[in-house]
């Protein structure tokens, strides 16, 4: 009867260490995942942290673009109407030098002398055939060789 208790009581403090082991196994495997909890939550609050801060970086580049493109649309709208006041004021000069030229002899000259420094006659040539003074001519051939170089 004494190896009866004997070999019960051995039973039970094998149990006894058995379940002190599988309790010591689970209580370690319980604090390894939940430090593997820990570091992915963190890991979660971080990755939701930087989605945020691209979140507004996009808003501000979007906010920034619109307001680049608003200003895009004022200087296109601007430069089409300094283009047509420039389209305008040129064609009224134009008129106004026509007009000039055809009521005044004087003026016919410097126009044939302007006319001959586009077609590239040379500066001899101009006080020639338009019988203008050297200076006269050296100003009109500068003048509208720098037209022709812009």
């Amino acid at each position: 009867m004494t190896t009866m208790w004997l070999a019960v009581t051995v039973q039970a403090v094998l149990l006894l260490v058995l379940m002190l082991a599988c309790y010591l196994w689970v209580r370690s495997l319980k604090q390894r995942t939940a430090g593997q909890l820990e570091l992915l939550e963190k890991r979660i609050d971080f990755s939701a942290r930087q989605q945020e801060h691209a979140k507004l970086e996009v808003e501000e580049l979007r906010a920034g673009i619109i307001g680049v493109g608003q200003r895009v649309l004022q200087l296109e709208s601007t430069l089409t109407q300094l283009n047509n006041q420039l389209s305008s004021s040129l064609r009224e000069l134009s008129d106004k030098q026509q007009a000039m030229e055809m009521t005044d002899p004087e003026s016919k000259i410097y126009s044939r002398a302007m006319k001959m420094v586009q077609l590239g006659a040379d500066l001899d040539e101009i006080m020639r055939e338009c019988e203008l003074p050297r200076a006269e001519a050296e100003l009109l051939f500068n003048l509208h060789q720098q037209k022709r170089q812009l």
